[in-house]
Order: C-alpha cells, then sequence, then structure tokens
C-alpha cells in the first residue's frame, strides 16, 4: 500500500514538472540562463555580421545558446532595452562605412524570449543606420549615416519621433552622457566630433581631432570623450566642459572600441591590427599594460558590475572575456562571423 502510494506522488511530482517546464516555454529556454554572475544578471549579445544573425551569449557558461536572423543585411551594433526584453538591431549593409555597398533603411526588434522578429523600423530610404543607444529618457538614438543625423525613436510605438543634425558625414558612432543632455559621434571620414542637445534636437558644434577617426565613448563623469586616430597610434581626450581635444594618448597601435570602467578609473581600449586590448590609468592619462587577443578585436563592453569585459574579436569569430582583477583572458567564447557590435541584456 504504502509503495503504491510513494508510486503515486513520484508520479504526480513528475508530471507537475514537466507541465512546469512546458508553461514556462521561451521564458525558460532564453531567460533561465540570465542567473546573476558577479554582480550583474543579464544575456550577452553580440551582431555577427558574416552570420547576418543576432547572438545570445550564456555569460556563464561562456557559450553562444542561440542565434536569431536578422532577416537584412547586416546588422553591425545593437541596443539592449532597459528591461532587458528586447535587442534593437540597426540593419546597415553590406559596406564598411565610406565605402561601397548596400544603403540599409530598417531596424529589426528581437524578442529575447521568443527569439523572433516582433517589429520593424523602416527610415523609408536607405541611411545606413548604425549605432543604437537608449538614452535615460527611454527614447532610442541611432545614427543615420547617410542622412548626417542621428534618428530619435520611440521604442513603445516604433516610430521615429526627430532627427538631430551632426553637421557632417560618416557618423558612424554615438555616445550619450549619463544625465540624457548630450550626444556625441564620432564622424569618420570627417575626422570630427558632433556634440549635440539631445533635449532641443539640435547641433552644438563640431570639434576637429584628425584625418579620419573612429569610434566613441565616454569617461563614467561624462567629463571626457574618447575617439581613436585611425592614421596615428594614438587616442583622442576631448574635454566635454570646453569641447576641444585635452591630450593625446600614445599607443602602441591604431586604436580603435573603447570603454570605461565603471568605477571609473580605467579605460579599456580595443587595437584590431595588433591584437591587443590596453588598459589606461584615466588619472596619468597613461597605458599602463595591454593583453593578447583573438585577431581584430573590435567592441568593449565592461559587464554592470565591472568584474569582466567582454571584446568581440571580428576575424576570429570570437568574444574574449577578460577577467580584470587578473588582467588575463577568463574565457575565449565562439561567436558568429565577424563578430562586432555588443549589448548586455539585464535579466527582466
Amino acid at each position: 500500500m504504502r509503495s503504491a502510494r510513494a508510486a503515486s506522488l513520484r508520479l504526480r511530482v513528475l508530471c507537475g514538472l514537466v507541465c512546469a517546464t512546458l508553461w514556462l516555454g521561451p521564458w525558460n529556454s532564453a531567460a533561465a540562463a540570465q542567473h546573476r554572475v558577479g554582480g550583474a544578471a543579464g544575456l550577452l549579445l553580440v551582431a555577427n555580421k558574416g552570420d547576418r544573425a543576432l547572438g545570445i551569449i550564456d555569460p556563464i557558461k561562456g557559450k553562444e545558446i542561440a542565434t536569431v536572423a536578422e532577416d537584412g543585411v547586416t546588422g553591425h551594433e545593437i541596443a539592449a532595452s532597459p528591461d532587458g526584453k528586447l535587442a534593437f538591431v540597426p540593419i546597415y549593409g553590406n559596406g564598411g562605412v565610406g565605402g561601397r555597398g548596400t544603403d540599409g533603411r530598417l531596424i529589426r526588434v528581437i524578442d529575447l524570449a521568443s527569439r523572433r522578429i516582433v517589429g520593424t523600423i523602416d527610415f523609408g530610404n536607405g541611411v545606413r543606420p548604425h549605432c543604437a543607444v537608449f538614452g535615460p529618457n527611454g527614447l532610442l538614438y541611432v545614427t543615420a549615416e547617410l542622412e548626417d543625423a542621428v534618428a530619435v525613436v520611440d521604442p513603445n510605438t516604433l516610430k521615429i519621433v526627430g532627427t538631430i543634425p551632426t553637421g557632417q558625414a560618416e557618423s558612424h558612432m554615438l555616445a550619450i552622457s549619463s544625465d540624457g543632455k548630450r550626444g556625441y559621434t564620432a564622424n569618420v571620414g570627417a575626422g570630427t566630433v558632433s556634440v549635440l542637445d539631445l533635449e532641443a534636437k539640435k547641433l552644438v558644434t563640431v570639434i576637429p581631432v584628425c584625418q579620419v577617426t573612429q569610434r566613441i565613448s565616454l569617461s563614467i563623469d561624462n567629463r571626457l570623450a574618447f575617439t581613436a586616430d585611425q592614421r596615428q597610434p594614438r587616442l583622442a581626450v576631448i574635454d566635454t566642459a570646453s569641447d576641444k581635444v585635452k591630450t593625446w594618448i600614445p599607443l602602441p597601435g591604431i586604436g580603435y572600441g573603447t570603454r570605461a570602467t565603471p568605477d571609473g578609473k580605467w579605460l579599456l581600449v580595443a587595437m584590431s591590427r595588433a591584437r591587443k586590448v590596453g588598459e589606461v590609468d584615466l588619472e596619468t592619462m597613461r597605458l599602463t599594460r595591454t593583453l593578447d587577443v583573438p585577431r581584430f578585436p573590435q567592441e568593449i563592453l565592461v559587464r554592470p558590475d565591472g568584474a569582466v569585459a567582454y571584446v568581440s574579436c571580428d576575424a576570429s569569430a570570437k568574444v574574449a572575456a577578460i577577467d580584470l582583477k587578473g588582467w588575463k583572458i577568463e574565457k575565449l567564447i565562439d561567436a558568429g562571423r565577424n563578430a562586432d557590435g555588443l549589448a548586455w541584456a539585464p535579466a527582466p
């Protein structure tokens, strides 16, 4: 009798587990990976340009657990919604900045739980949308390279609600101050940085930097902006109070993507051709050490807890996870071809 009751109980528990698993559906497959890593919970997103797909990486396992086809050619950058539920992928085209190729006109909206496209934003003509950044006001700002502008998108209605002129060609990358008042674009071929008033939706000024520049980021306190000279191995440091180049930081190779650590003490810089990531002391403005990484490091994302930096390595189809305290590669994560843009999707 007891044996029969025990068997019946085990059967009910098993049925309950199966039903729970089926009910959880897509949440179980995507969000279950979003447990806490160090002091941060979420998923790492990567734009796999060569595969024309969004990659979803489990940062605990150090493994790409899913890909979502973008249905476009092709996404270079990603923005994750603040609630971690959606990814916004501008479809740029198949050329390089300033070069020949198709002119993208769409932004794909991807649901991270169901892993499918749930919306599309259409510019109506080819603008080569590239870098997408959420402002603290909840709006999405996207560089529209062929329009010399930054588009303002309402992520709730998926409508373009405004544009901000940059006054320069090839406005490729964008950084936004933490208060949401200022935007800074790296204008590649022009070798300049445009300063934008995001609230008034107008151009404030254009800062001459060098012949050709690439990428842009801000210090945690918003007092400095950083962009890399593509003709000389040096990094421009811009004083955002005066909107002028304050100093240059020599590098052992041509710089590319940069990112400040959350404590405000360090700036990480990718040096693509040198196959290195460097660490700059923001007090002394000197490069203190470097680390070898796989070929063509592009973009850097620092995990919200500041413990790990992720570096997309385009030519290697890898994302390097760097232990910042030990200054060593913790993991090399297999990503798709031409891994480029990165985003952190916090756990919903």
